[in-house]
């Protein structure tokens, strides 16, 4: 898909309405109820550790109210291809374990102190606590991974561990460079997000062994959601509120994140606004009113509204790769899941 910064459709977007995203999360989840119960369960195991700060410090995380988007991924598509085993559970339980440490990893690297809502674990126990704890959930994962014994989706799995960490890496050089372009951010969303959403669902139509076409679209469509969720939680750091964010408001511009509202709004801003640009994302230097006048720079060119219109492109494809899917409950609720990731700015 080729899209760069003329995107311009839905110009008129608000960004005030409460998601119906949750409720599509919530049907999602009814559907692999007890399946999730199972993964739950498997979490909870993994977990334990004689090192009492481990399960302290981890349960902190797991138990902190998320969505589990990845591992349901995991769950539905197995069960909409049919797969009538217990493999997916561990699987599952694997994938929202690796998710885990990226966060604890996440939050040391950006030095956040707001996770959905609640203290983070580096600003509770420290960060070198959370990195230990974070490669622990990495270990206990990839145990998982082996005990289902299909290589095909341990392969998948590790694969995807590894983009991660170079997609951390690579934002760390974007951060504070004004230079980035549309297809650097790209690569660091597909890296950093869309990654893990890919192989959640690509293993699922893995374990069921399903026609290798069908594979192929489950991964294009996890990549695909992945991306638009992505880009509708930046438009949302600009525009939305923090009980559908899980962090501050504003957090990626006061950490100077190269996003796709501030790549937009660099690329159209006038000569004499490249000056404010450099000061409050380059360097860092940021006033009290700063947010504001970003905010209203964002709105003037459309930085906003096309991050979404953007992120809905991303949702089109996603439901194409899910056509090639059968025709279920479980397929009826993967759709709902992307009009509804994408409506959480609408």
């Amino acid at each position: 898909m080729s899209i760069g910064l003329a995107a311009n459709a839905d110009r008129n977007v608000a960004l005030e309405s409460p998601p119906e995203f949750l409720d599509a999360v919530t049907a999602l989840r009814a559907l692999a109820s007890d399946d999730l119960e199972a993964v739950n369960a498997q979490i909870i195991t993994q977990m334990q550790s004689p090192v009492g700060l481990i399960p302290d410090l981890a349960g902190h995380l797991i138990n902190a109210g998320g969505k589990r988007i990845r591992p349901v991924l995991t769950l539905i598509t197995a069960r909409m291809f049919h797969y009538d085993g217990d493999n997916h559970i561990k699987l599952a339980a694997a994938v929202e374990l690796i998710h885990g440490a990226t966060l604890l990893h996440d939050d040391v690297v950006d030095d956040s102190a707001l996770r959905r809502g609640s203290e983070t674990a580096n600003v509770i126990w420290g960060n070198k606590e959370s990195v230990l704890v974070g490669d622990f959930l990495f270990s206990r994962a990839f145990e998982l991974m082996v005990a289902a014994e299909d290589l095909r989706v341990l392969q998948v799995l590790s694969r995807a561990s590894g983009i991660i960490a170079q997609g951390e890496v690579l934002q760390l050089a974007t951060q504070k460079n004004i230079k980035t372009t549309f297809e650097q951010y790209l690569d660091v969303v597909d890296a950093k997000t869309a990654a893990l959403f890919a192989a959640a669902a690509q293993s699922g139509a893995l374990i069921a062994n399903c026609k290798t076409e069908q594979q192929e679209a489950m991964r294009s469509y996890g990549r695909n959601l992945g991306i638009a969720y992505q880009l509708i939680d930046d438009a949302l750091d600009y525009a939305g509120f923090e009980e559908n964010l899980g962090k501050t408001v504003g957090d990626d511009f006061r950490e100077g994140k190269m996003t796709l509202p501030v790549i937009y709004a660099i690329a159209r801003a006038r000569p004499e606004e490249k000056d404010f640009w450099r000061r409050v994302i380059a360097d860092g230097r940021q006033n009290e009113d700063d947010f504001a006048h970003a905010l209203q720079l964002m709105e003037r060119d459309n930085a906003i509204a096309d991050t979404v219109a953007c992120a809905r492109q991303f949702a089109a494809t996603a439901l194409n790769d899910l056509a090639k899917a059968p025709s279920n409950d479980y397929s009826a609720a993967l759709s709902d899941l992307v009009e509804t990731s994408v409506s959480r700015a609408s």
